[in-house]
């Protein structure tokens, strides 16, 4: 009798960590899936788990070290939300070298950044409307930007792709006035049979060629049907020519491009000046890059837009210089000013110490600029998986959650999962480089529970695998 009931209880047994390790594994329509792709198992990681439970629904190779793309930013802005607070804003100084009389000021003015990641082209005027405020009206000599905040190497835009001049490459820059950006909004005119073409803002120095042809096809991928041609002049290398040419759908309605041609200070010349002139001030000096004077009191300081608000554009729509600059204000803190300069290896070790404090060990992470733009960033899918974990349970939980797109609704997730019952249920963020795609967030079950999802895809057929991700989140969502 003692025996049959050790027999019992192995068998239980056995039946116990058979199902804990079928539980791991790839169910068997994804599996099939792969197989059709030409994906091989070894070449993806998941990880599944529900919150509140202790083990994971599945976890297939999800300690194999593998580059994340864009789903790196996952870690940078929910740190970032940790380390300096939703409220934090980034200042911009601005100072006035010389005396100012009767709202005439005869010398330079001095603008200093500290990384704001969002001054764009409405916060721009904000900060000149708000110099404007103080009384200013005339600057007699220069206008100063002053970089000197970020110590890190000078980098070439077009390492990573040979594409320097599209925005995703900007490098950062501590005083980056929106992103020197120049976006060129298409414009299907049906009832001209043509192609408009709108500059936003539109450098003097910049000559559009619109040799586009307006068709009857359907949209699809309408930026695979046109080239783009930058050329810069040959006897003036800060005037640039883009030439348009291919085909451009009516169905397409408006679509933008944005390019970054020109250096800090060409960029901004044009740029205040117009802004400047625009509210009624007087400008009679150059752009030019320099350092501020010590002693000088700030004339007015800009603060940034707050945080929260600003991971929800670095999620939502994977803003890769935003969540560089992001990531170099991990190293100085909440204190920009004081811990200035701002440096890799003191985010770098922000970052670490950030995890040892919250009990996360990672030993795999690479972190090379915090964007996921890197053939160097590393994390395995456990880990990613261990993060959002940590990230539910933690204060800033709302903030994070709310800066992830949402499936079919809006963000890089806007056309996914559309036809699917997980739409709206989902807030995940993606991630895609050559040979990578990623995947990786939370997912709202049909029996209300709420999962955590990592899937990663590191191979050369990987731009083909988002219909076996979209099987493994359907296949989470009807799960008993």
């Amino acid at each position: 009798m003692l025996s049959l009931f050790r027999n019992i209880g192995l068998l239980v047994m056995l039946g116990v960590l058979s199902s804990h390790v079928f539980a791991h594994k790839l169910p068997e329509t994804i599996k099939q899936k792969l197989q059709q792709l030409a994906i091989p198992e070894s070449a993806v990681g998941v990880y599944v788990q529900e919150i509140g439970k202790n083990q994971p629904v599945i976890a297939v190779n999800a300690d194999a070290t593998m580059n994340p793309a864009s789903v790196m930013k996952l870690l940078t802005t929910y740190a970032g939300l940790e380390l300096l607070g939703p409220a934090f804003t980034w200042p911009t100084m601005l100072y006035a070298n010389g005396n100012m009389v009767d709202g005439v000021l005869h010398g330079d003015l001095i603008i200093k950044g500290y990384g704001d990641p969002k001054l764009d082209l409405e916060n721009f005027w904000l900060l000149i409307h708000r110099l404007r405020q103080t009384g200013l009206h005339e600057i007699t000599g220069n206008l100063i930007l002053d970089h000197t905040h970020y110590n890190i190497p000078r980098g070439d835009p077009g390492e990573f792709d040979g594409q320097p001049y599209r925005t995703y490459n900007i490098l950062p820059e501590a005083l980056l006035v929106n992103y020197r950006a120049s976006t060129i909004h298409l414009f299907s005119q049906q009832d001209k049979n043509l192609v408009r073409v709108v500059v936003d803002p539109l450098p003097e120095s910049l000559q559009i060629q619109n040799n586009l042809k307006l068709t009857h096809g359907v949209c699809g991928d309408w930026q695979n049907l046109l080239t783009i041609d930058v050329i810069a002049d040959a006897h003036n290398n800060k005037r640039f020519t883009v030439a348009l040419n291919g085909n451009f759908s009516k169905h397409c309605g408006k679509q933008s491009i944005m390019l970054s041609l020109y250096d800090s200070a060409a960029y901004t010349r044009d740029l205040f000046k117009h802004l400047w002139m625009q509210q009624g001030g007087v400008f009679h000096g150059d752009v030019v890059e320099g350092s501020t004077p010590q002693g000088l009191i700030p004339l007015k300081v800009y603060q940034s837009p707050p945080l929260a608000e600003i991971i929800r554009g670095i999620n939502k729509f994977s803003n890769n210089i935003a969540a560089r600059q992001l990531y170099l204000t991990l190293g100085t803190g909440d204190t920009v000013v004081i811990n200035s300069p701002a440096t890799l290896a003191k985010s770098d070790a922000a970052i670490k110490q950030w995890l040892i404090s919250k009990q996360l060990n990672f030993p795999e992470l690479i972190i090379e600029n915090g964007s996921g733009l890197s053939r160097k960033e590393q994390i395995s899918a456990r880990h990613m998986g261990q993060l959002l974990l940590a990230a539910f349970n933690s204060p800033v939980m709302p903030e994070f959650i709310s800066s992830l797109p949402i499936t079919a609704v809006d963000g890089t997730l806007k056309n996914r999962f559309a036809d699917m019952p997980v739409k709206g249920k989902g807030h995940m963020k993606t991630g895609a480089l050559n040979n990578v795609r990623a995947l990786a967030g939370y997912l709202l079950d049909h029996k209300g529970r709420r999962i955590v999802v990592v899937f990663f895809v590191n191979h050369e057929q990987a731009a083909q695998s988002r219909i076996a991700m979209d099987t493994l989140i359907n296949w989470i969502y009807n799960r008993q």
